[in-house]
């Protein structure tokens, strides 16, 4: 599976969820994926912002080698799953040709119509960078599993 994280510049949000997602998917043998970002406005080939990398570092998680790219329909079409940060980037993915296949990451991840949006931590301090990971962590994560036990074989 192709899961492809979407928010505005890709220099954040979406790039810190490909990192975390990257990281955990090694918990869960039942979950081949393998992970993209991009972002509805990003400046293509921009690395991730300074506070993706130090709260990155904090975590073991290596974003040196990010480069922003703009959501195209390319994109859309190869993936298998698109996940935003907010009603925006669903929105855009969707236009783009990813209706049925985008949802917000909260919603996927806790299974219900939350509406609930990841927070853009661009131009705040570090302590706003973490929050804004922790929640990434607790929702990738829990994106991660839903995947898994689809794909988990049957017990019968």
């Amino acid at each position: 599976m192709r899961l492809l994280f979407v928010c505005t510049g890709n220099t954040c949000r979406s790039a810190m969820a490909q990192a975390i997602g990257r990281a955990a998917v090694s918990r869960y043998p039942n979950a081949t994926i393998t992970f993209d970002s991009a972002g509805t406005s990003a400046w293509d080939g921009a690395p991730a912002s300074d506070g993706a990398l130090l709260v990155g570092l904090e975590r073991k998680l290596d974003l040196n080698g990010h480069r922003a790219r703009v959501l195209t329909r390319e994109l859309i079409d190869t993936s298998d799953l698109i996940l935003g940060m907010g009603i925006h980037h669903v929105e855009r993915a969707s236009v783009l040709g990813g209706e049925g296949k985008t949802f917000l990451l909260a919603d996927y991840a806790q299974r219900a119509t939350t509406g609930q949006v990841i927070a853009d931590p661009f131009g705040g301090d570090l302590d706003l960078y973490r929050s804004t990971a922790d929640e990434l962590e607790r929702m990738v994560d829990l994106a991660i599993a839903r995947i898994a036990e689809a794909k988990a074989p049957d017990a019968t």
